[in-house]
């Protein structure tokens, strides 16, 4: 047990210094970068829904299901990436992968369950190139480019009220850093040859909070089906947030000159936000359920990331969702046991271009592979979105994804009668 905890620990530690690493959007400058709130990859395949709750799987979004957890759960998750951008006068293509979560559940008691793990709470990840012409007949190319992102550690415990209802909290603290660099450079002065020393205006932000998350989880019958309900709500907090910015002069990579332009501190605001979901089906052979979530994204104005094209607005998201086991216990064929996954969901996202609002819309697919005979699995998933739009001069973002991650479960802290 000691040495599984040990594993544990060290992996958490560890994934910190990946957890930054996993984007190639534009739209990820705005605000704190992209933020993930799909949940493991077991919920992200029913297209990020969390009304679902079992004994067996960590549902990161949804609190009260944590006192449903029967088994130690420890859940592990990655995803890789690929983007293709497309504007008006330019189509690039790019790639990245990222540890998406790790995360430890366990009863402690006949009624509680305690999960704690680190996740990417947001990330920052792109690079746009440019040039024009001014008037002096110069070739000006600028560059920018940016990255990092906000890290999440959280603590969270659920409780059985009733065998029907079930409430939890969530309580995350969130720390991270962003560097956004823009580069200038005279690449011809008029006589084909460059200048050689380049502008630079580089931009480190720093970023400490908390946040809440408490939820509320109804599981009963009606006639021959099974239902499931859960209220999740976040509150609004405040984070701070350093931002140091310096313009520099740069020659063959050396700053020659700098002088910081820019350094203080302010308060931003983690929106709160409110998810409701609903669902039905049979236990152990197919669920489906549908979720709402509202987030207060019009708070993020206050963010050092803006300009003069951007605004925030309240964000909506709707996603639709389910699973599907032909025979759960069969022992006559594997693939009987298999977990068919698959869901859909759409969001504008709150950030608004040059008055065009940005949404994301995506469909999903997984497969959850049982290994042997306990409860652990192993998850797979498939996802394909859309981002943005082409229009008034902005770039349209269509993205695939492969992820998998281990759901795996034992007995811990269960006193054996034989050693």
């Amino acid at each position: 047990m000691i040495k599984k905890i040990f594993l544990s620990l060290s992996l958490i530690c560890g994934s910190i210094a990946m957890a930054q690493q996993g984007n190639a959007s534009p739209y990820s400058f705005y605000g704190i970068g992209n933020v993930n709130n799909s949940g493991t990859n077991e919920y992200k395949a029913m297209g990020g829904t969390s009304v679902y709750a079992d004994s067996i799987h960590i549902n990161l979004n949804n609190p009260a299901s944590f006192g449903k957890l029967k088994l130690t759960t420890f859940s592990l998750g990655a995803t890789a990436k690929f983007y293709d951008f497309a504007s008006d006068d330019s189509n690039n293509k790019a790639k990245r992968q990222t540890l998406d979560y790790i995360a430890v559940g366990f009863p402690i008691a006949k009624k509680v369950g305690v999960v704690f793990g680190l996740t990417p709470f947001s990330n920052v990840g792109y690079k746009i190139n440019g040039q024009y012409k001014n008037d002096q007949n110069q070739l000006i190319k600028n560059s920018f480019e940016g990255n990092g992102g906000v890290n999440k550690v959280f603590l969270g415990a659920g409780y059985e009220v009733t065998p029907n209802i079930h409430i939890g909290i969530d309580a995350g603290y969130h720390f991270g850093n962003i560097t956004n660099e823009a580069y200038r450079n005279i690449a011809n002065i008029g006589d084909g040859s460059p200048l050689q020393t380049v502008s630079r205006e580089l931009q480190e932000l720093n970023y400490r909070g908390v946040s809440l998350k408490t939820s509320v989880q109804y599981t009963g019958k009606f006639k021959q089906y099974d239902w499931q309900a859960n209220v999740t709500y976040s509150p609004q907090t405040k984070w701070s947030n350093d931002n140091l910015t310096k313009l520099q002069l740069v020659r063959l990579n050396q700053v020659i000159e700098s002088q910081t332009i820019i350094d203080g501190n302010r308060k931003i605001t983690n929106p709160q936000a409110l998810a409701m979901g609903l669902g039905f089906g049979k236990e152990h052979k197919w669920f489906v359920g549908a979720q709402y979530t509202f987030t207060e994204n019009s708070k993020l104005a206050d963010s050092w990331n803006t300009s003069s094209i951007s605004s925030f607005e309240n964000s909506n998201k709707f996603s639709v969702g389910g699973f599907y086991i032909p025979k759960y216990n069969s022992f006559t064929s594997y693939f009987d046991r298999i977990v068919y996954r698959a869901g859909i969901r759409y969001e504008n996202t709150g950030l608004v271009l040059n008055d065009k609002a940005i949404n994301d819309m995506a469909v999903n697919a997984g497969f959850g592979f049982p290994i042997g005979r306990s409860f652990t699995n192993l998850n797979i998933g498939f996802e394909y979105g859309s981002r943005g739009t082409k229009t008034n001069g902005l770039t349209r973002e269509n993205y695939f994804s492969m992820y998998v991650g281990f759901s795996m479960n034992d007995l811990w802290f269960k006193r054996r009668r034989f050693e």
